[in-house]
């Protein structure tokens, strides 16, 4: 059975992640998306969103599932007997960034291969940064993120706008 691990932080899932995820799952037979819990990032969306966001994204797709980690990637990798990484980029200015990731990766786990997937042309110029940065002024995300992305961003940013208040 090929089962791909596609990780990220997600923070939050945009268009660009869900075309990858849409993909991914037409190659394995099991795609597992990996939220990472990175503590040494402050995150819009706390975890159990990101997880929850997604697999509510992906409940159409029958054979993705959601989980979250922490740590190395292929020892989630390894946890999850996935044999397959996959990953997106956008532009080439992506691609050493990746290519160093997919060797060190490999040089750790090497029965495990990094698959590639290049951004859709539509999808190339989002990033979760952008978006959080145009939803924050309140800008329009409704081409970037899912509908339900774009609703939680909406509801983050009237918090936040609420509590600077006063």
């Amino acid at each position: 059975m090929r089962t791909g691990v596609y990780p990220g932080s997600f923070d939050p899932a945009t268009n660009g992640h869900m075309d990858i995820i849409r993909r991914s799952a037409q190659l394995v037979d099991h795609l597992i998306v990996g939220v990472l819990n990175n503590s040494q990032k402050n995150p819009l969306l706390d975890l159990e969103e990101r997880v929850g966001l997604l697999r509510e994204l992906t409940a159409d797709l029958g054979n993705v599932s959601v989980d979250s980690f922490s740590g190395l990637l292929v020892d989630f990798v390894s946890k999850k007997n996935a044999n397959i990484i996959i990953r997106g980029f956008r532009a080439i200015s992506d691609f050493e960034y990746e290519l160093q990731l997919a060797q060190t990766n490999y040089s750790l786990c090497p029965n495990t291969e990094t698959i590639f997937l290049v951004s859709r042309n539509e999808f190339s110029y989002l990033s979760s940064t952008i978006v959080k940065e145009v939803a924050r002024y309140h800008g329009n995300v409704g081409n970037m993120v899912p509908r339900q992305v774009q609703d939680i961003l909406m509801d983050k940013f009237k918090e936040q706008a609420g509590g600077n208040e006063g």
